[in-house]
């Protein structure tokens, strides 16, 4: 049994610190404590109060008819491409909130409030918008289509379980700047701890969980330009939920050769190569909740065995998630495994169900698709569902792309096969100009077979039937609902 605790460094500035740290004393803003229509605003460290904000809106929110609370807008960096600075807010809630964004500088035109199928609607008065929203979401605002310097609105539901400081088996970050001990770079996590990061705790290093169990990683607390964000190696029965990761060098979850792990209400951004959301290797047993991840790569990868990770990878749903991949794909799998035993890993029982994809952007064929299914290196993937899955947008790419590929910089052979994949209730309302989507064997050995297209929307038309789909010899019983 253990207590570890990280007590944070003062705040600024002075006023703003102990108005915040006052009402999360109080368990309120706005609000009744514990009652619906409760507003909870986070302290900002001073390290980085100045270095880190963004002046391109100011953000108020409260509960309908209360009085306005201004919070802290982030500066964030998203997009490899066009290396932009956008915008983040946080706060927790409980029951409607009224959100107040104001744009502080040039003429806005229109606004949007995505994702779409939340169905809020703004109210646009000259450079300021107003909308409400009815529980805890996570939100892009959006003037005049500009998605590189937008704002992202992060609403928690208020915090109830938070362990207390001094608490055994909980390592404990307080508000302020945390940089790892003795010139590691990262906290490693022991097994049976919680580890929970208060609010305004910012730790810069990677939190890594190799080799354990139990540990539940928790908090309205954030990592900041870590190389990795959480770690899990070899581990099992891990949990992570409502933190955020701002900038991380790789991976904001890496995920190798472990069982039973949960991620819930977890949001990131990225911005530089291979920086990917939520990747697993030779993982089984995997549940991802409620995320949003705008990363500069594949936001969720689903793969065999890579590097030192060996075992298949089973039983993983992604659901109820909003997913932004500025570069490469919002949903991957396959291309990675291992072929030294001669006969590779299996890849099945993957779920993507209601994703809500804002953004799909990527030149090179070879890696396009929002639903990607890349099956190399001996891989054998087959049950995979994707249902409900919402496309808002993608600035170049494709719909679909499963194949049984051989691809020469990442595989060392092509994959198995891949069969028994279903596409139900997709929906591309907005998009038209798609580039075709691919379903190819690699050859007779090597094939596609089962793949089910059941109630397709593009660009507001029902799918009839696979004609404009890019096929090869190598596919077999393909249907179209």
């Amino acid at each position: 049994m253990m207590k570890m605790r990280f007590p944070g460094p003062g705040l600024l500035p002075a006023a703003m610190s102990l108005l915040l740290v006052s009402a999360l004393a109080c368990g309120r803003v706005g609000g009744k404590s514990g009652s619906a229509g409760e507003i909870r605003i986070h302290p900002v460290p001073r390290e980085i109060y100045y270095g880190m904000h963004n002046d391109d809106f100011t953000v108020r929110v409260r509960v309908p008819g209360g009085s306005w609370q201004d919070l802290y807008e982030y500066k964030v960096k998203v997009d490899m491409d066009r290396p932009s600075e956008a915008s983040m807010v946080c706060f927790d809630c409980d029951g409607p909130v009224e959100v107040m964004v104001k744009k502080n500088n040039g003429t806005v035109r229109s606004a949007d409030i995505r994702p779409l199928s939340c169905g809020i609607k703004g109210r646009l008065r000259g450079n300021i918008l107003t909308f409400t929203m009815d529980s805890p979401r996570n939100l892009s605002v959006e003037f005049d289509g500009d998605r590189h310097r937008n704002l992202h609105v992060f609403a928690n539901p208020v915090e109830k379980d938070a362990p207390e400081e001094d608490s055994v088996g909980v390592m404990y970050f307080g508000a302020g700047v945390h940089v790892p001990p003795d010139g590691q770079d990262g906290f490693r996590i022991p097994s049976d701890t919680h580890v929970y990061l208060a609010p305004g705790a910012v730790l810069k290093g990677t939190l890594i969980c190799d080799s354990v169990q139990n540990v539940t990683v928790s908090g309205r607390g954030m990592l900041l330009t870590p190389q990795r964000g959480i770690q899990v190696t070899y581990s099992e029965n891990i949990s992570v939920r409502d933190i955020i990761v701002v900038n991380p060098r790789h991976y904001t979850l890496l995920g190798g050769q472990s069982r039973n792990i949960s991620v819930e209400n977890l949001r990131s951004f990225s911005y530089q190569g291979w920086s990917d959301g939520i990747d697993v290797m030779s993982c089984t047993d995997v549940t991802v909740d409620n995320v949003f991840l705008r990363n500069s790569d594949d936001c969720i990868a689903v793969y065999g065995p890579r590097w030192d990770y060996r075992g298949d990878s089973r039983n993983i749903t992604v659901k109820n998630s909003v997913l932004w991949a500025d570069i490469a794909h919002p949903m991957n799998m396959g291309i990675h495994g291992y072929t030294g035993d001669g006969t590779g890993s299996r890849i099945e029982n993957i779920v993507f169900r209601n994703i809500d994809v804002l953004e799909h952007d990527e030149d090179d064929p070879e890696y396009q698709g929002c639903m990607a299914i890349c099956c190399g290196d001996m891989n054998s993937i087959s049950h995979v569902l994707y249902e409900d899955i919402r496309v808002e947008r993608v600035e170049e790419g494709q719909l679909f792309h499963v194949e049984v590929v051989f691809n020469a910089k990442y595989c060392s052979a092509p994959g198995n096969f891949v069969k028994d994949v279903v596409f139900r209730n997709i929906d591309c309302a907005g998009i038209s100009d798609l580039n075709p989507s691919s379903v190819k064997g690699y050859d007779s050995a090597r094939k596609v077979s089962g793949v089910r297209f059941e109630n397709v929307r593009i660009g507001g038309r029902k799918m009839k039937d696979t004609g404009g789909m890019v096929m090869n010899g190598f596919v077999e019983d393909i249907a179209v609902k």
